[in-house]
């Protein structure tokens, strides 16, 4: 006879894991198709707008400028369905080659209106850093929920900073996540990490609450990459979180015949002590 009870505590635990994730992932993919509706609304506002001055007008010049504005306005709606997609897709837990620069600009794509709307202004320092070994679903999930919180601990507005770094001595990919909201107390701090902790007593005013589930489960899945994740922050100052994955290698794999041969292999490198 089938069924968890047969499982062992540890292999229970694994597999609720594995559900909340998924269950967390919907919650926010939820939230940006929510978020971008909006957004589209805007492209297609755009769009139908240039088609009519474009048929109004007869003139080169004119149409030639509605044409480019519907051309600008169409490429960034498929951008946007083309980052929602991949966002949903279904993927295995392998790690691969992860564009950390594209995975960050995706990512503010996603939330762009949002923190437009909450006149959040965003400084970006995206060095060209080498691949993160990643899975790039799971890291954007991540960066997602950073940029979120980061969002609602600065309901008056504010700045957030990203900056993407190569530490070459632990031969990391570093991702920067500054604040300069309310910040967080040593005791909060000290459990911000802990399964259901939540500084958040419901939704704010745009609907988005907090279960305590979220830093958890972002600190699972670094380690899991075989990362860390670190977190700074002063009370009225801000919070600054540093996350460390490893750089993606190509190592040759040697054949049963002997002849060693090209091919490619993720091996996330051992973090620095």
């Amino acid at each position: 006879m089938g069924g968890t009870s047969e499982l062992s505590l540890e292999e229970q635990v694994v597999i609720l894991k594995e559900r909340l994730a998924q269950a967390q992932k919907l919650t926010a993919l939820g939230e940006l198709s929510s978020t971008t509706t909006h957004e589209f609304n805007n492209v297609l506002t755009t769009i139908i707008n240039y088609a009519k001055l474009g048929l109004r007008h007869k003139d080169l010049a004119t149409r030639e400028k509605a044409f480019e504005k519907i051309l600008s306005a169409g490429t960034r709606a498929a951008k946007i369905t083309s980052t929602i997609l991949g966002f949903a897709r279904n993927r295995t837990n392998s790690f691969e080659p992860t564009d950390m620069v594209k995975l960050v600009e995706d990512s503010l794509l996603l939330l762009e209106r949002e923190l437009n709307k909450y006149r959040i202004t965003v400084e970006k320092y995206l060095d060209a850093v080498p691949h993160a070994s990643a899975n790039p679903n799971q890291i954007q999930q991540v960066l997602l929920n950073l940029l979120i919180n980061a969002r609602q601990a600065m309901p008056q507005g504010g700045r957030v900073v990203i900056k993407l770094a190569h530490d070459t001595a632990a031969d990391m990919v570093d991702l920067f996540v500054r604040d300069n909201g309310c910040g967080m107390t040593p005791e909060v701090l000290h459990r911000i990490f802990d399964p259901f902790f939540s500084t958040k007593a419901g939704p704010d005013a745009s609907g988005k609450g907090g279960t305590g589930l979220g830093l958890s489960m972002c600190r699972d899945i670094i380690e899991s990459h075989h990362g860390r994740i670190r977190v700074d922050s002063t009370p009225g100052k801000g919070t600054a979180f540093t996350i460390k994955l490893p750089v993606f290698h190509k190592v040759a794999a040697t054949p049963l015949t002997g002849t060693t041969l090209p091919t490619t292999i993720s091996t996330p490198a051992t973090p620095g002590a």
